[in-house]
């Protein structure tokens, strides 16, 4: 069915309960998607994914575009065949990627330019290439180009990207505007709200993007080394200004304990690399914090990663197995670990919504934290 985004309840401090609905399948929101970059969540498979409980997943544009080509990718029947997911596929601009790479880059009102770190090769992106590219790769949802500014950021260059990513978002619309049926089925495009920590900025930015009428809305620009106290009220401060009956997507936040934050200030979406990343380097996140399974202290330590897990891996393996697959360097070790932590955070976002449903999130969100600390879980003595 066409996309379409319904809210179903509310918390008294902001959470919500809802559901996107796109033609491959519906999202229940509060959601988290695992991070694709290059069509694949590293080490797990699209059957993994599902069983795990996964219901969308994010891809690269910026990798993707470089390699293998969004005209392969459209070729060979778009992303969903490609990588053989069936369900609902998020893609970013690639403007990220492009922006972050300060020494091979050129920014200008008309769009960046870049140079692969794959080849050398320069490359051209502009606002309204970003949408072609996605409208090529096939996400149902893709990402207008914007400028993300890093941190420290002064006013001015604030000012400025919030004046760059309106502009560039106007003109992509201007390649399909804001909702597109391709391929037998829609395509979607939201826009990224910029401006720093800086409240007028960011209010000057969701007005005017609102103003567009997109079908959804990102929050950008956080979790780029700014204090957390002021992530959290830039959330606060930003997400009442977009239309309550479109989801909000905070992009690349991904902490538990920065996901839970989220979700009490209204956001309903979520991507990060954090769980699949640092769980292929022995690091995994359970509901009493972050585990280091390399460590020494799990040698003979027969308990799962997490007790109060039941993902296949808890269910069959022991932290003393995990630790010697790292240490004997066999890739089954990274393979495990990855499947946990997304489960972890695909569940983590499922009992939040149950939760929400339940009116019962305030008592929800003070167990949650009873429970988890950021720093190692701590073997037995």
């Amino acid at each position: 069915m066409p996309f379409a985004f319904t809210l179903l309840a509310s918390d008294p401090a902001g959470a919500r309960l809802g559901r996107i609905e796109t033609d491959h399948g519906a999202v229940e929101t509060p959601a988290f998607m695992p991070v694709g970059t290059q069509a694949t969540v590293k080490t797990l498979s699209a059957a993994d994914l599902e069983e795990a409980g996964a219901r969308m997943v994010l891809a690269n544009t910026y990798h993707l575009y470089l390699r293998p080509g969004e005209k392969l990718i459209d070729e060979l029947g778009g992303i969903h065949r490609f990588m053989a997911w069936p369900r609902p596929v998020l893609t970013d601009s690639g403007g990220y990627q492009v922006l972050s790479l300060a020494e091979l880059r050129r920014v200008s009102d008309d769009g960046v330019e870049f140079k692969s770190h794959l080849d050398g090769s320069m490359h051209s992106l502009t606002p309204e290439k970003a949408v072609s590219v996605q409208l090529d790769i096939g996400s149902d949802i893709a990402m207008v180009l914007d400028e993300c500014t890093s941190w420290p950021c002064g006013r001015a260059e604030a000012e400025r990207a919030v004046a760059r990513t309106t502009r560039w978002a106007r003109r992509s619309l201007d390649v399909c505007g804001p909702r597109v049926r391709r391929g037998g089925y829609e395509r979607v495009l939201f826009g990224i709200v910029q401006g720093s920590v800086y409240p007028d900025l960011r209010e000057r930015s969701a007005a005017a993007l609102v103003s567009c009428d997109f079908p959804g809305y990102a929050i950008g620009g956080l979790s780029v080394g700014e204090p957390k106290r002021e992530t959290f009220d830039v959330l606060a401060r930003t997400a009442p200004l977009l239309p309550a009956e479109k989801p909000r997507y905070l992009m690349g936040v991904g902490l538990p304990e920065d996901i839970v934050e989220g979700v009490a200030r209204g956001i309903d979406l979520f991507d990060c690399v954090l769980p699949t990343r640092n769980a292929r380097n022995g690091a995994v996140f359970t509901s009493a914090g972050k585990l280091v399974v390399r460590n020494a202290a799990y040698a003979r330590d027969e308990r799962p990663l997490d007790p109060r897990c039941d993902c296949a891996v808890c269910r069959a393996y022991s932290r003393a197995y995990l630790r010697h697959l790292f240490n004997a360097g066999e890739m089954l070790g990274p393979r495990l670990a990855t499947y946990h932590s997304v489960y972890f955070y695909l569940h983590l976002l499922s009992d939040m919504r149950q939760a929400i449903g339940e009116g019962r999130f305030a008592e929800w969100r003070r167990a949650f934290y009873e429970s988890y600390r950021a720093n190692d879980a701590q073997p037995d003595r």
